[in-house]
């Protein structure tokens, strides 16, 4: 084997070879903070265990001298310089070439290397930050997927498990934190040398390191773990919420997974500069500042909801992800998926009156939004190289992969559940695991045909929608592949079906193992009755009973009719509410049932009680006000009214918070506020513009608390225009004078809210500048106008090789999803493909051609709603009636 080596056979793989493997990384750092260079070393016990002249591994932006490359085989002093290093840059990797072949067994590889702290938030980078009025950079890491290789050589794969043992040398009066506690010091003037005690066997992107100037706030577990906060000094009060649900959710955790959290502390901090939400780093769990700090008088309750959320999220990856790890980036959804999904069963313990699993379905529609696409991809996805990873980062592994596990969880049981995935986790504590290793372990405790069932699921992208028909009391249920664009796909799936029929006493499950199905009835309906008493031709069914499944329904004929009923009557929970108009919305995107019809159902949800229910209405709301301006601009006015006066129930919570009132009351107001303002009711808007009047007199002021400051800063910017700009100056006064990331969020999101294309291109020139962080600039394009989408379609021609140059991973994608996925015509999709056809690259194909995609459906939407008979007679009685 190792005559018939050469350097090509190592190029353009997805994977490295596996004749040698790291056992121990003894790595030594040096950071320059004011140079933002670093220096290192690193000695790697490498396992060969198979003949070889090479040690392949990777590495990446690192300069490696030719005199500083060593291995030296185990009880050998001699040490084997390589006689050729070569490093393949659109691979990362660093080959070196040896005169013989490698003695089988343990050696040591020795490597002294040094690199730039950059400015792209990953590898390891500078994040800057002002102390005392300086300015500052601290050193930050962020390594997943696949930029550990940024820092130091290494086998940077996830199945290349491996203990570190760490030192840092850094000013003396720096906190230097990595993933285990500290076991020595040694100060020496204003340098210290920080030994770092081992850890045990983890992936390299896991590994975590952070220099800089911060407080902390502490707390211990109820089993002595040591919990620290990290924040910028003088910001420590704002840790201690985020403390204190991590204390309680590592004690919940290690009831649920039946194994204690492995390491002898966890330290979370909150970092200045940082693409992501939040980094799940062993033992050294790093955040963005708005998804760990929380300011009592100025975060809103929808920030105090994602902080705890976040946060069960990081820490449900301790087990789930670091102690047991996925084998391939392939296998990413059961990193991500779980977490998110443990994350719910989190909050859901600690806050109980938030209804956390009502508002799983926000994730669940996510999910199911990008899976109608015929751009969408399986949750197990084929990565065959690196610069493919990050765009797997999405709803689909996340919030499909989610979904897939509380459908699972439903199917067998909550209690069976549990106890399998403690056995799987105790079974490859400290290892790798696949897919399919998590379905035996399922199987195992069920005795469910687990991997049969969610094969059809995992292996294969989308969903399918059940059409069910009531033909003399027997139902017929038929599958077909949901797509958005209105084509019908191939996929077939085993359905997991529940259906309740009057009452929730009278349920079915079974599963749907075939294209169509005829099922009896005839007893649901006896059931019906005696439970119900409701009389002949007011029953009604519902499939999917509280929205577990993911699929979609589509009732036709009288059950329609039936659903509606129950939703005026109050028969059904929030989730059936939420996931019936949900259903209608896409079905009715897709041209599978008219607007008028979603209309007529939205009209059965104007007395709607529950926070989520209601929000998802607005959400749908703002797609088809925007989609009739598009069709219809002349039916504009008219269905805003109609949408103004859906929402008077809802707007009855005014602008002030009631003493007592619920966490959810607290953040519906905000959401209904803000679309009020959008939609330009005018005494909203008035109300809001005079709280904000008072707000820039007196910041503390209590007119404008935190939950409806949004929906007063889009007030105002839909009232800016370039002959008045007081409310544009006004906000970025606001934003320069505050120092909370929260706030300077809020203020980013609505700046490009003006109804004037003038001012859209200002507010996006101003998140290019310097005064607005690159992990922010994000916020900026996120609440462009309909009025601007031209304007910033140009922006993005004009600033892509910038933009392209300076964003990477999940960040770029956003420029593109967020400016193109809006617009409604073939023609622009046309003008949009060719810009980038020359300039598309691995990082944004994917999300590209899904953004076209949207476009398309768009248009195909727009078309629907112009060819519609008698719609804008619907709409203007409907805008006269409710």
């Amino acid at each position: 084997m190792a005559e018939t080596q050469s350097l090509e056979q190592f190029k353009g793989q997805a994977r490295l070879p596996k004749f040698a493997v790291p056992k121990r990384y003894d790595l030594f750092l040096k950071p320059d903070l004011d140079a933002c260079k670093f220096t290192g070393t690193v000695e790697i016990t490498v396992d060969v265990v198979g003949d070889t002249r090479f040690l392949v591994l990777n590495a990446a932006d690192l300069t490696v001298g030719n005199e500083s490359i060593w291995f030296k085989g185990h009880g050998s002093s001699e040490k084997l310089y390589p006689t050729e290093i070569t490093t393949v840059e659109i691979d990362e990797l660093l080959v070196l070439l040896f005169s013989d072949v490698l003695p089988h067994g343990e050696g040591s590889l020795w490597i002294g290397f040094d690199g730039i702290l950059n400015d792209r938030m990953k590898g390891f980078y500078r994040s800057a930050y002002k102390h005392n009025g300086e300015n500052k950079n601290m050193a930050v890491t962020q390594f997943e997927p696949a930029d550990a290789r940024r820092c130091f050589p290494c086998w940077d794969e996830p199945a290349f498990k491996a203990a570190f043992k760490i030192i840092l040398e850094v000013p003396s009066d720096h906190v230097a934190l990595s993933n285990m506690p500290v076991s020595k010091e040694e100060v020496n003037g204003n340098v210290k040398k920080l030994f770092y005690q081992e850890s045990p066997i983890m992936s390299t992107y896991l590994v975590a390191i952070v220099v800089g100037l911060f407080d902390f706030v502490e707390a211990s577990t109820t089993d002595g773990i040591n919990v620290r906060v990290y924040c910028q000094v003088g910001k420590s009060n704002q840790g201690k919420f985020a403390l204190d649900v991590a204390v309680k959710t590592l004690d919940l955790y290690k009831e649920y997974f039946a194994v204690p959290y492995p390491l002898p502390k966890l330290d979370m901090i909150a970092i200045p500069d940082f693409a992501a939400g939040a980094m799940e780093n062993y033992g050294l769990v790093t955040y963005r500042e708005t998804a760990l700090l929380y300011d009592e008088r100025h975060s809103a309750a929808a920030n105090k909801q994602r902080v705890a959320t976040v946060v069960g999220h990081e820490l449900a990856h301790q087990w789930f992800g670091n102690l047991v790890t996925m084998e391939w980036w392939t296998h990413l959804w059961l990193n991500e998926g779980f977490a998110t999904w443990v994350s719910y069963l989190a909050a859901d313990s600690l806050f109980p009156e938030w209804k956390i699993w009502t508002q799983f379905l926000d994730d669940t529609v996510s999910g199911l939004r990008l899976d109608a696409l015929a751009e969408s991809h399986p949750i197990e996805v084929d990565i065959n190289h690196a610069n493919e990873i990050d765009e797997i980062f999405d709803a689909i592994s996340y919030l499909k992969g989610a979904s897939l596990i509380r459908m699972l969880q439903c199917f067998l049981g909550a209690e069976c559940f549990q106890k399998s995935l403690a056995s799987y986790v105790k079974r490859y504590a400290f290892s790798n695991a696949k897919t399919e290793d998590l379905w035996d372990v399922l199987e195992e405790g069920s005795g469910e045909p687990v991997k049969m069932l969610m094969n059809s699921w995992t292996k294969q992208k989308g969903y399918p929608v059940v059409h069910v028909t009531l033909r003399d009391e027997k139902l017929e249920l038929e599958q077909s592949h949901f797509l958005a664009s209105g084509s019908t796909g191939a996929g077939e799936w085993i359905v997991p079906i529940t259906l309740c029929c009057g009452s929730y006493a009278t349920t079915k499950k079974f599963l749907l193992e075939t294209k169509s199905e005829l099922i009896d009835v005839s007893q649901l309906f006896d059931s019906s009755v005696t439970n119900t008493g409701e009389k002949a031709g007011f029953f009604w069914i519902k499939l999917n009973v509280d929205q577990t499944g993911f699929y979609r329904v589509k009732y036709n004929g009288e059950l329609e009719t039936g659903i509606r009923y129950a939703i005026e009557n109050n028969k059904l929970s929030a989730t059936d509410r939420f996931g019936i108009l949900d259903d209608s919305y896409a079905l009715c995107m897709a041209s599978k049932q008219n607007l008028s019809s979603l209309l007529s159902l939205m009209t059965a949800y104007r007395q709607e009680p529950e926070h989520t229910v209601i929000s998802h209405l607005i959400s749908v709301s703002y797609k088809v006000v925007s989609m009739i301006a598009d069709a219809s601009p002349e039916l504009s006015h008219s269905i805003k009214q109609f949408v103004i006066r859906l929402l008077q129930h809802s707007a009855e919570l005014g602008w002030d918070p009631k003493e007592g009132e619920s966490h959810l009351d607290a953040m519906l107001r905000g959401e209904v506020l803000s679309a009020l303002a959008r939609f330009g009711h005018s005494a909203t808007r008035d109300e809001a513009l005079k709280r904000f009047d008072a707000f820039l007199n007196d910041r503390d002021t209590s007119l404008l608390p935190p939950d409806t400051r949004y929906a007063a800063y889009v007030a105002v910017m839909r009232g800016v225009d370039k002959t008045n700009k007081y409310g544009y100056d006004s906000l970025l006064k606001i934003y320069r004078e505050t120092d909370l990331s929260q706030e300077k969020t809020r203020i980013l999101t609505c700046l490009a809210s003006s109804p004037d294309p003038d001012i859209v291109s200002e507010a996006l020139n101003f998140v290019l500048s310097s005064e607005v962080r690159n992990q922010d600039a994000v916020y900026g394009i996120a609440g462009i106008s309909r009025e601007g989408r031209e304007v910033a379609w140009r922006w993005l021609k004009e600033k892509w090789e910038y933009i392209s140059k300076t964003w990477t991973g999940f960040l770029i994608t956003r420029f593109v999803s967020s400016i193109v996925s809006p617009f409604s015509s073939d023609e622009k999709a046309d003008e949009i493909e060719e810009f980038f056809a020359s300039r598309v690259t691995p990082a944004i194909s994917r999300n590209l051609k899904q953004s076209l995609e949207r476009v398309r459906i768009n248009a195909n939407w727009v078309r629907s709603i112009r060819n519609e008979d008698s719609l804008d007679a619907v709409i203007k009685e409907l805008a006269q009636k409710y």
